[in-house]
């Protein structure tokens, strides 16, 4: 029987890339996102190409109860649910200081507070499960404090590793895994008018190592290993003036 994975943010982007690459693995799919006209279209696409089951909800996940209803509608409409990303995320940030309280709380809320509320509602699914597969989408940008409009955003993405090493900790020695995924530089629509960025690849190809990556249900991943593997390490013990340059 085929497994399920559930994912938030599958609208475009980095969701929807693993998403097509999770259905040509023959998996189920739990799409949810704000917008449903891009969700219709996708979950069109993968049902004519692959003979899978695909499920659709729209989600906004700065809306905290929503989260909850729509991970148990999922649980209950397939049964179990064997997988849940949580990925819906912003890059959105401005420089500190500056006037821009409103975008950087916006930014530090649907990343931090919202990614909390999905493994709330994930873990609850698992417990009573007692099985499953947590994956936590982070960043590279979690790895240090960052200036100018990513200081917001890599705090929130540092906080988010935090809480999933936290729910991994608790859940040690159990039939639930969790897994935090920390990708580089991957060009999608969120970050497509952005200067071109220190290693960066496409979404396909950034997808594709996500998915081998998750697959293999590890503790932590740098995504695509190379050269984001060296270059955590490095971030980690580098001077800030030049773990600035990677910003």
């Amino acid at each position: 029987m085929a497994k399920t994975i559930l994912i938030t943010g599958a609208s475009s982007g980095l969701g929807a890339g693993m998403a097509r690459e999770f259905a040509a693995k023959g998996y189920n799919l739990a799409l949810c996102a704000r917008r449903l006209e891009r969700l219709e279209a996708l979950q069109q696409q993968l049902q004519s190409q692959f003979s899978i089951q695909v499920k659709i909800k729209t989600l906004d996940v700065t809306h905290y109860d929503d989260v909850f209803t729509v991970f148990k509608a999922f649980q209950q409409e397939f049964g179990t649910i064997d997988r849940i990303i949580v990925n819906a995320g912003v890059g959105d940030g401005r420089r500190i200081g500056k006037g821009h309280f409103e975008v950087n709380r916006a930014t530090a809320e649907t990343n931090f507070i919202s990614a909390l509320a999905q493994c709330e509602a994930a873990v609850e699914i698992f417990r009573a499960q007692n099985k499953g597969h947590l994956v936590v989408i982070s960043s590279m940008s979690a790895m240090r404090g960052l200036p100018k409009h990513l200081s917001t955003y890599a705090a929130s993405k540092a906080a988010v590793a935090h809480l999933a090493e936290g729910i991994r900790a608790e859940l040690l020695h159990t039939p639930i895994k969790v897994s935090t995924i920390f990708p580089g530089y991957i060009r999608t629509e969120l970050n497509e008018g952005a200067k071109k960025l220190p290693f960066e690849v496409d979404e396909k190809t950034g997808s594709k190592a996500l998915v081998k990556a998750i697959e293999k249900e590890p503790v932590k991943a740098y995504v695509p290993q190379w050269p984001w593997l060296p270059m955590g390490i490095a971030m980690k013990i580098l001077p800030l003036k030049l773990v600035n340059k990677l910003s």
